[in-house]
């Protein structure tokens, strides 16, 4: 673990990225911002000729074009591909603008990497998210009531997509970034949208975070710890629920649901709705729904409700998915 009162040197980042060990050559995930140019300068120093930039330009705001621009002139003096990919992040009614973009970045990201020839395709992605992002995580997942699963907030590797994701800075803080970027001399571009107060991840950045940081200098480390064991309880739950899946049947027999209690009920409910049908169901969704499954004690007894992205509805003995 990082220790947070150290000062980096010129090569405090270097080890976290070879800890993470990701399969190469690699794609960085590159913004222009400060935690993306620490990633990709100590990445073209750790595997030289090995690293790809992607720059995804979202177009939300009048910057967007300069933003390119610098990336384009800082890989051109790294000698590093830049591939930049211009998408659009309208969100949908419910879904918040921060959550949109990001969805749109990730798909973005994947999709560039699989549309490269394959004697070019990079078989990772780096993403730049420190420890102070995975503290922001943990506390706006608290703030919604989140459960288990949000509460893990962010992996620092995953397979998706036939790729290797992965963010080797989770246990360094932005500030370590910030004067790792310092001592060598490198220059970033700053988002304005990074100050704006109406985003709740902002002021939590800005207000709650230094708060904590006064009060409890370790958080970072200690919230990380508690997101690993969220993520670890989270793990067992997921075997539960594919384990009563399986007995419940695809799709779920009413009968069969109510057969379990309410707790485990609502986990395989859960797992059902994620990973197979695409979409997550919020608290007041899934109590309706278990309130409806224990209500169908007869033949002609309907169920239609709207969840996630669609609507559960009875069919016969079974429950389907209807995406909208």
């Amino acid at each position: 673990m990082s220790d947070w009162n150290t000062k980096p040197d010129a090569t405090t980042l270097l080890p976290a990225l070879r800890a993470a060990a990701p399969p190469l050559p690699v794609a960085v995930a590159y913004s222009g911002g400060a935690d993306s140019t620490a990633l990709l300068h100590a990445a073209a120093r750790c595997w030289p000729g090995q690293v790809q930039a992607i720059h995804i330009h979202h177009g939300l705001q009048g910057a967007a074009d300069d933003f390119a621009q610098h990336c384009a002139a800082t890989c051109a003096a790294l000698d590093i591909p830049l591939h930049t990919v211009h998408t659009q992040a309208g969100h949908a009614a419910g879904q918040s603008p921060e959550d949109a973009a990001r969805r749109a970045r990730y798909a973005a990201l994947a999709a560039c990497v699989q549309t490269r020839p394959e004697q070019e395709r990079p078989r990772s992605i780096l993403l730049a998210q420190h420890a102070d992002d995975q503290a922001e995580t943990v506390l706006l997942a608290l703030s919604r009531g989140a459960g288990l699963a949000g509460l893990a907030a962010m992996p620092a590797a995953w397979q998706k997509n036939g790729l290797h994701w992965a963010r080797p800075f989770l246990h360094l803080a932005g500030a370590d970034l910030r004067a790792w970027l310092q001592a060598q001399h490198l220059s970033w571009v700053e988002d304005p949208t990074n100050a704006d107060a109406r985003y709740t991840r902002n002021r939590i950045r800005h207000q709650l975070l230094p708060a904590l940081d006064a009060a409890f200098p370790s958080f970072r480390s200690t919230f990380a710890r508690s997101a690993a064991h969220c993520a670890q309880a989270q793990s067992v739950l997921d075997e539960i629920a594919a384990a009563d899946l399986q007995v419940v049947g695809l799709p779920p027999v009413i009968a069969a649901l109510q057969t379990l209690s309410p707790g485990r009920q609502a986990n395989a409910l859960r797992h059902w709705l994620a990973a197979h049908c695409g979409t997550q169901a919020n608290a007041a969704q899934l109590a309706e729904l278990q309130k409806q499954i224990a209500a169908c004690q007869t033949r002609g007894h309907r169920l239609a409700l709207k969840v996630g992205s669609g609507c559960v509805r009875r069919e016969g003995a079974f429950l389907r998915f209807v995406a909208l």
